[in-house]
């Protein structure tokens, strides 16, 4: 009987591995990623799993109900720029808009930088030189009418002369193609008559919505990366059909939720930030467990430190996504990231003896200083190793033994020149990075309308729960919850194991107030029509099927727009207040109270479906028992640490978190380690284990 659910997270370092069976019981491993072929990288995490449960892996892939994989794959191609040969057919006279961009030159306001002073900003190398965009003659008008005719003839040279330059993939992108898409349909059935082994990315498929720009730009990238995670997928699918795993394979997307590996070989654009994406879906499944429909996702791991938002059991969305400075339409989970983890260097300005740490990074090689490898720069870790909130000889469960002497000099060289001890420049290291996240998550929840006190947190990620216990202060929020006490490392794989597929479909359909309802409907019948096609292919039975429709809805005359849900299949003739209400609800609480003009007609602008289908779940179990004193086993000893709130250091407690049991309870300062991570436990707060195993943080006494 297939009874295993298993979640794999590919990571630049380590690639994460998290099962769970029927009856609750969770397991997780680690392996390193292997970049020359991530396959092994996974396939090895899932043997050490195997090990773990006493299977031989055969038998193991036997077991697997449903396995979800998540991959930096992707991300990390575009990143590195180690994408295909790609060329671009659009419509004749518009072949440098991939080349103009926006007037911001894809730099956003992570880097501000270089939005204040924009002669240090430059165009990206682009993906497709000028020489592999080929125009043709053909024209669609803004109403969906074909005023020039493809010229065929052009098609076919511009295809002959774009696989004569060896191009390995081609995109397809006419103007206005996506309120008719006969013209991008043909161009597409002309390339695979003449080399059917070419990858093929149409704008209708990946972004059917306006912005010229932004669409051509979805359809190159998607372009760009399609050979590379095809192979990849692919070959990953031999191998594990190989070892006996005869379920299909589902990738984890951005939008949440997961797809086929068909689909994601046809639409890898949708696998980018899958990873960091997973660990909210982990969190909307926990929070519905435990009764929290508001949660702060953190995950913050050596490099990174990403921030995402659930509201009322529901993920928020962005419309807009920017990679390697290309700026692109896709929905998609709203995570928010910032050079700020483990691994972040310190930095003194000798001018104005200043202390900044981040953005950037040591990475996995050298690492920070204590790792031993050659750093010389003082990092977050260093800093945490240097205050004893990180055991150097337990790191990692011992498997890595870290350098204390080493982080003490890179500390010092920190601490020297601004005239600080040694503990007050380890405790200004981490109290920056620490702001700095805080900072983050406020952008995320009181700059778009959130009361972060309305929230709990969920710290995750190697280095999260060593930290969460300052930022989560600092923003007010209700506790802290690092879930599944050992596997918060391992949450992002533990959120792939727990998605649900998710399909979600688009159409542009500019409408003013008053609104027609048959139109409306004709647009939401042609997405459900898609979505059941779909689901159709991957064999999904129609009770399993579930359709959420939503509109981006403004005023006339803004450009700015603002998803409203629906709550059923088809608009009732009736539906126009509902609607207004509705809207200006989620535009006040964007904006603020008064911020909407009543007088003002509306627009429609796209129609959405998100549409979902439930996989199998894991089922954590909840303990009958509790017990509010620990185990004298799980009091490990005492150890030295310094807490910037007392200025001295102090003997705290240690405990062993595999032993703490639900009910367990106990009064900062302290630190509980665990296999993978470190929770820290400042002075005045009280941390308990809670009915589903997870520790929480609270603030109280």
């Amino acid at each position: 009987m297939r009874n295993l659910l298993v979640g794999v997270d590919i990571g630049g370092t380590f690639t994460d591995c998290v099962v769970l069976d029927r009856r609750g019981r969770i397991i997780a491993t680690k392996s390193p990623s292997t970049p020359g072929d991530f396959a092994e990288g996974m396939l090895a995490a899932m043997r050490l799993a195997a090990d773990r449960l006493g299977l031989s892996f055969e038998r193991f892939c036997r077991d697997v109900a449903v396995l979800t994989h998540g991959t930096t794959v992707g991300t990390n191609t575009l990143i590195q720029r180690k994408g295909v040969r790609v060329g671009l057919i659009t419509t004749r006279g518009h072949e440098d808009a991939i080349h103009i961009m926006r007037g911001s030159r894809g730099v956003t306001s992570r880097d501000i930088r270089k939005v204040v002073h924009f002669p240090e900003s430059r165009k990206p190398v682009p993906i497709v030189p000028k020489r592999f965009i080929a125009g043709v003659s053909e024209r669609v008008d803004c109403f969906g009418e074909i005023v020039v005719p493809l010229n065929e003839s052009e098609a076919a040279d511009a295809i002959r002369y774009l696989v004569d330059q060896g191009v390995e993939a081609i995109g397809v992108c006419f103007l206005w193609s996506f309120k008719e898409p006969r013209h991008e349909l043909r161009v597409r059935e002309m390339i695979r008559d003449v080399a059917p082994h070419l990858f093929v990315s149409c704008s209708v498929d990946i972004a059917p919505k306006w912005g010229e720009y932004e669409r051509m730009t979805a359809t190159v990238l998607n372009a760009y990366i399609g050979p590379v995670m095809a192979k990849y997928l692919g070959n990953l699918d031999r191998k594990l059909k190989a070892s006996g795993y005869a379920q299909p394979l589902q990738i984890t997307q951005c939008a949440g939720g997961s797809i086929s590996v068909d689909k994601a070989m046809e639409s890898p654009l949708l696998t980018l930030d899958s990873g960091p994406v997973s660990g909210v879906t982990g969190s909307v499944f926990l929070g519905r467990l435990m009764g929290c429909p508001n949660i702060i996702t953190t995950d913050m791991g050596g490099t990174s430190f990403d921030v995402g938002i659930i509201f009322e059991g529901l993920p928020a969305y962005s419309f807009v996504s920017n990679v390697v400075q290309y700026e692109y339409f896709l929905p998609r989970v709203d995570i928010h990231a910032i050079g700020s983890g483990g691994g972040s260097l310190a930095h003194v300005d000798p001018e104005s003896r200043t202390l900044s740490v981040g953005p950037e990074s040591a990475g996995a090689d050298p690492g920070p200083v204590c790792y031993g490898k050659g750093g010389v720069t003082a990092t977050v870790t260093d800093a945490d190793v240097v205050l004893g909130t990180i055991n150097p000889d337990n790191f990692l469960g011992g498997r890595i033994r870290l350098d204390r002497d080493k982080a003490i000099e890179a500390v010092r060289r920190v601490a020297d020149p601004l005239r600080l001890s040694l503990m007050e420049a380890a405790s200004g290291i981490a109290r920056i990075a620490e702001f700095k996240m805080a900072d983050i998550i406020r952008k995320m929840t009181v700059e778009k309308g959130f009361d972060p006190r309305d929230f709990v947190l969920f710290a995750f990620g190697g280095a999260g729960p060593a930290h969460a216990g300052v930022f989560a202060y600092e923003l007010g929020v209700q506790k802290v919850v690092i879930p599944q006490k050992e596997i918060a490392s391992t949450w992002c794989a533990f959120g792939a194991a727990s998605a649900d597929i998710l399909h979600v479909y688009e159409q542009v359909d500019i409408q003013t107030s008053p609104f027609d309802a048959a139109r409306i409907n004709h647009a939401l019948e042609t997405l459900e029509r898609k979505a059941n096609q779909q689901m159709d292919h991957d064999g999904i039975a129609r009770p399993r099927r579930r359709f959420q429709f939503s509109l981006d809805m403004r005023h006339r005359g803004q450009i700015n727009e603002v998803e409203v849900m629906l709550t059923g299949k088809r608009m009732p003739s009736t539906f126009a207040e509902t609607l207004r209400r509705r809207f200006y609800a989620r535009y006040e609480q964007l904006y603020g109270r008064g911020s909407s003009y009543s007088e003002a007609r509306l627009e429609i602008v796209t129609l959405r479906l998100r549409a979902t289908a439930a996989t199998p779940h894991p089922k954590l179990p909840s303990a009958r028992k509790r017990s509010a004193a620990p185990s004298a086993r799980a009091s490990l000893s005492k150890r030295n640490i310094y807490w910037a709130e007392l200025k001295k250091t102090v003997p705290s407690p240690i405990y062993d978190g595999a032993l703490l049991v639900p009910g367990n309870r106990m009064k900062g300062p302290a630190v509980i380690e665990t296999t993978d991570t470190t929770v820290v436990v400042h002075p005045g707060r009280v941390l308990e284990v809670d009915t589903f195993g997870n520790f929480e943080i609270g603030f109280g006494s």
